[in-house]
């Protein structure tokens, strides 16, 4: 052999290790690469803020999420079972071609939504609503999960977009073997849940942990509240124009505010009511029936589960089919456009029970803007461990 074989076979070797070890450190999204830490991120403790967990005395609607936990008793968060569930969050294997993912759909730098009006499926198709954020999902005592509330549980709910023929097109039976399949997931199974048996019971755990690990108290809002009484009170934090919007959001209707924090309940912005409510945005319900579609009972047509406001910056555009692409239209909406649907929260009536007409200013609107805005908490969009591991 002469010296330019040698030379020729040694660069051979070096670059065939040279993308070996490419392949091993660099992943791609659905790639059999991960990007997990030797020691698990911290899942289970929240380390909420006082504001989150203690109810402010005299009170008509309760400040904390005290009582508003839905995580069952089989299925506490735990550090390994978040993991999973975060590798199984992000896999597009998961889906009839290999394209979507749950975080297709859910993305976390849109407060874990779509920017999408509608989003897009395997196929191309779209689904019937807009993505709704996943932020403090836990935090809804009555439990039930997508905009009509058909899901029961959290549980229930995550196995759904892998079955439905728009978005994922997938069997259970489908899901269980692919997940089989991949190298990467016996291990993490074991670690989740003691052994590396995969079924459709494990995956749903280990999928509902990491959504309801997804908890946002780290905003401009958050930082004022920690320096003050009461959310009622001035924070030292805020613009004045801020302030006006947190007293216009927090202020009931005769003295003069919006009353939001009737549906926009507690510290994390979640509905405290008893189930899915109608906040006008149309007369009548003809192609959407919401809640109506699922529960047999005329009370519910037009009702739709009401989300967290919290990081409602991120999450445009609005309502469960996406027809405001402005939080401006949306506070517009509630000044000047609700609706006199029969079955319109009573919240959004008058003493005649006709749609409420708040009538804000243009200086008001703004005002109301600005205070939505400092609900955005950057950690969320930017926290590892909620992000894609396979990047």
């Amino acid at each position: 052999m002469n010296h330019a074989f040698y030379s020729l076979l040694i660069f051979t070797v070096v670059l065939g290790l040279s993308s070996c070890n490419k392949a091993d450190n660099e992943p791609t999204s659905g790639s059999t690469s991960l990007n997990l830490p030797e020691v698990h991120f911290d899942y289970v403790n929240l380390n909420l803020p006082d504001h989150f967990t203690t109810d402010l005395p005299g009170q008509p609607l309760p400040t904390s999420v005290n009582g508003l936990d839905n995580t069952p008793a089989d299925n506490p968060i735990t550090n390994e079972g978040a993991t999973l569930g975060r590798v199984l969050f992000y896999d597009k294997k998961l889906s009839a071609n290999g394209t979507i993912a749950c975080a297709s759909c859910h993305k976390q730098d849109k407060g874990f939504s779509d920017d999408a009006t509608l989003s897009v499926g395997f196929d191309g198709g779209l689904t019937g609503r807009h993505s709704m954020t996943l932020i403090n999902s836990r935090f809804y005592q009555r439990g039930r999960f997508f905009w009509d509330e058909r899901a029961g549980t959290l549980e229930e709910q995550v196995l759904m977009p892998f079955q439905d023929p728009v978005e994922m097109g997938m069997t259970l039976g489908q899901v269980v073997s692919t997940v089989q399949e991949q190298d990467y997931y016996p291990g993490l199974f074991e670690k989740a849940f003691g052994a590396t048996e995969i079924n459709s019971d494990k995956i749903s755990k280990a999928l509902a942990q990491f959504i309801r690990s997804i908890v946002s108290y780290s905003s401009k809002y958050d930082e004022g509240r920690a320096m003050s009484a009461s959310p009622g009170a001035s924070f030292p934090n805020f613009t004045a124009e801020e302030n006006l919007g947190k007293n216009l959001f927090f202020q009931t209707i005769p003295n003069g505010g919006g009353a939001c924090f009737g549906c926009h309940t507690t510290e994390a912005f979640v509905s405290a009511n008893p189930g899915p409510q109608n906040n006008g945005l149309d007369a009548l319900s003809t192609t959407d029936l919401g809640a109506g579609g699922v529960f047999s009972n005329p009370i519910f047509v037009g009702r739709f589960k009401t989300t967290s406001l919290r990081n409602i910056e991120l999450t445009p555009p609005y309502m469960h089919d996406g027809r405001f692409e402005t939080l401006e239209e949306v506070v517009e909406h509630y000044s000047s456009g609700i609706q006199a649907h029969p079955t319109l929260s009573p919240a959004l009536t008058d003493e005649n029970g006709d749609p409420v007409r708040l009538n804000f200013t243009a200086a008001e609107k703004a005002a109301l803007v600005a205070f939505l805005k400092t609900l955005t908490d950057p950690t969320v969009a930017n926290e590892v461990k909620w992000s894609d591991p396979f990047e």
